[in-house]
């Protein structure tokens, strides 16, 4: 499947969710790689918060950005937004801010991943012109996230035991099994390919500010800013934000992705070796950074007054693996290390302003080697 079949005018394309930090980072992908025409979605455009930043990404696009408004709960919206387009990224899912508390999981966050889904998935019927669908889905729909380990590394195969988990990650699972169980049960002459992206945790630097607040990236902010007060002892299987958008194109652009899920993971850092990356650049700079590691005994205890901590206890000081062998072979696509992706985020978080600058504070040493994402993030 090419993006580049010769048509008339370019293929049309939408992106979910465009808002948000995995999304308005392939948005700018796309708009960069000028081959197709990007349609984002919004849940409103009058929240110029959300939109404005977009619309400025690239101001310079070839074909530029489509902005419009629809509701993963809203079927009807689904209709309008995938109406004359070619191909679909369904990036947008429900999320849960660090720290905070959920009363109706159900209903704030499974029903509206997973019906959020089906809605989209209908939309693409609907329409009749879709070739191809990829969703992001999460490396939770594979392990579970922290909460389950196995000695072996973990591959497109595995499923987790939906039975064991909730939250975020029961919501993800749920909503990949059901969109796999929708395309699987359409008439032939109605079917479209579908591909699935599984992201472990998803770093780099963010392009607006509204996309600093994605937890995985508070996570870095709050060491960088001394706002955690400690650390835990645990491993993280991450992934570059700028390689996930890359991932999704070229799981759009393969042929024989159809039909499959691919792990997007880069490599594995344990929380200790971050802060300390952080705390070795950003130090000298003026930063307080997050460096005490609480002991385990301390979580234990701790654990009961924390929903953090009490989701996390269960993989202290251990190592879960993912094989990315499936998707580098396949997508062909070259990832950047650990640090590279620390740093970046890091930087790219005081650039847009969710992070002050510091008196002896002196800006990314390669910012060329950035890409696009500081040069064109906005401070809105």
């Amino acid at each position: 499947m090419s993006l580049e079949e010769p048509t008339s005018s370019p293929p049309q394309v939408l992106v979910t969710g465009a808002s948000g930090y995995v999304a308005s980072h392939l948005v700018q992908h796309l708009l960069v790689g000028g081959k197709v025409k990007v349609r984002g979605t919004v849940r409103s455009l009058k929240n110029e918060s959300k939109s404005a930043p977009l619309m400025k990404l690239v101001p310079d696009a070839k074909y530029p950005l489509e902005l419009v408004e629809a509701d993963l709960l809203n079927e009807e919206s689904w209709i309008e937004a995938v109406k004359g387009c070619d191909y679909v990224y369904h990036v947008a899912s429900p999320i849960i801010r660090l720290g905070a508390t959920v009363s109706d999981e159900q209903n704030e966050i499974i029903k509206p991943a997973v019906d959020g889904t089906l809605n989209v998935l209908k939309a693409c019927v609907a329409a009749g012109t879709i070739k191809r669908v990829v969703i992001t889905s999460s490396i939770a729909a594979i392990s579970g996230g922290l909460l389950i380990t196995k000695d072996t590394p973990y591959t497109e195969e595995d499923w987790v035991d939906d039975s064991l988990i909730h939250g975020y990650e029961k919501s993800k699972v749920l909503a990949e099994r059901a969109a796999w169980d929708f395309v699987e049960k359409l008439d032939k002459d109605k079917k479209f390919e579908l591909a699935v992206v599984n992201p472990s945790i998803i770093w780099g630097p963010p392009l607006t500010k509204a996309s600093a607040e994605t937890p995985s990236v508070d996570a870095l902010k709050k060491v960088l800013t001394k706002e955690l007060p400690a650390l835990i002892h645990v491993s993280i299987a991450m992934i570059d934000v700028r390689d996930l958008a890359a991932i999704h194109v070229a799981a759009m652009e393969t042929p024989e992705a159809a039909g499959q899920r691919y792990i997007a993971n880069a490599d594995h850092i344990w929380y200790k070796e971050a802060a300390d990356m952080i705390a070795e650049e950003f130090g000298p700079q003026g930063y307080k950074t997050t460096t005490y590691v609480m002991p385990k005994f301390l979580v234990a205890i701790f654990k009961v007054f924390n929903s953090i901590l009490r989701q996390a206890y269960p993989a202290i000081g251990t190592e879960i693996k993912y094989d990315n062998t499936k998707m580098i072979s396949q997508l062909g696509i070259q990832l950047r290390d650990s640090k590279t992706t620390i740093m970046d985020t890091c930087y790219g978080l005081i650039e847009i302003g969710a992070v002050e600058k510091k008196e002896r504070y002196r800006g990314p040493p390669k910012a060329e080697s950035m890409h696009l994402d500081l040069k064109q993030t906005v401070q809105n």
